[in-house]
């Protein structure tokens, strides 16, 4: 079973969860317009959960609206909170009731916990990208080497980033050859060590998938690890996070490290919302098991990355 939120207070993307299980396009923008509040669309549920849906909600007033394995339920916060109690509810329910609660929008952060301590983020935070590397898309070649580094790192500080994040692996798409571990350590320990250095104050991101060359990084003063590959290709990565008490990126994507980039495992079977959320949280999992706690942990849908262009406008 899967729950995904849908956008809130948007009859648009209500009526298109609707439309998608084949509701006809009237009917659907109909029902739609009359649903306020939160609204989830459940999926995976056998024909006793949806009976049971439908008979249980309506006593707590929430709306439901049902196709072929699948139910948009809507209503007040504290409606679907009451709702989301496994316990109380009937026993087909209860992995629904689970999963509802797990989806309920929790209250903003107000910091983001690092290894060089908390991030505020009563305000937006840029987080500016530096290269290091000869071969990204953008600007390949731009910061090579520790004095150009710093200097590009310099022009970021001025322009208004507050987090700079070092990557020493290109991710563009065609790449034909991955960056060997030494090589990536060669690139970025460095700089990072100088950034550190030179703007003490300033939280330091390495982007990485490799656990040895985050943890190089976390000893010579980075703050935070952003892994692209949300925790799928280096099973030593959680625990290396963990003990370096950092805070940490886990972007969604799929596939090896030189096809993360490319349409080869673009395949979400009609819910590419709901996907990436399920396999998002496939990683916070591992964040939880490993023991890094949320106030470190940010997600990163991976717009560009095993997406197409109308995925991620569907996810954006």
């Amino acid at each position: 079973m899967n729950v995904t939120p849908l956008a809130l207070h948007s009859p648009a993307s209500v009526r298109d969860a609707l439309r998608a299980g084949g509701w006809d396009e009237a009917l659907a923008a109909d029902a739609a317009a009359g649903i306020h509040h939160l609204a989830f669309r459940l999926t995976g549920l056998d024909q006793e959960a949806l009976e049971a849906l439908v008979l249980f909600a309506g006593t707590l007033g929430l709306d439901v609206l049902t196709g072929d394995g699948w139910a948009v339920l809507a209503g007040s916060r504290a409606r679907l909170s009451a709702f989301a109690r496994p316990w109380l509810v009937p026993a087909p329910l209860a992995e629904a009731a689970t999963q509802v609660g797990l989806a309920l929008p929790a209250q903003p952060p107000t910091t983001w916990d690092t290894a060089r301590g908390p991030i505020a983020l009563d305000g937006p935070v840029v987080m500016a990208i530096l290269n290091v590397t000869p071969d990204s898309f953008s600007d390949g070649g731009r910061a090579i080497g520790v004095e150009g580094a710093l200097g590009r790192a310099e022009e970021m500080v001025r322009a208004g980033a507050g987090i700079i994040d070092v990557g020493g692996e290109s991710t563009r798409p065609g790449r034909t050859e991955a960056v060997p571990e030494a090589e990536e350590l060669r690139r970025v320990i460095p700089v990072v060590e100088s950034l550190v250095r030179e703007h003490p104050d300033l939280p330091i991101s390495v982007d990485t998938v490799k656990a040895e060359v985050a943890r190089a990084a976390l000893g010579v003063g980075a703050a935070i690890i952003n892994d692209v590959s949300g925790f799928r290709l280096d099973p030593a990565m959680p625990s290396t996070v963990a003990r370096g008490k950092a805070g940490v990126v886990l972007m969604h994507s799929r596939g090896p490290i030189l096809e993360i980039s490319s349409y080869r495992h673009a395949e979400y079977r009609g819910d590419v919302v709901g996907i990436v959320i399920a396999e998002l949280r496939a990683a916070l999992t591992l964040a939880g098991e490993a023991g890094i706690l949320p106030g470190a942990t940010v997600v990163d849908p991976g717009f560009g990355f095993s997406k197409t262009e109308e995925q991620c406008l569907q996810l954006l």
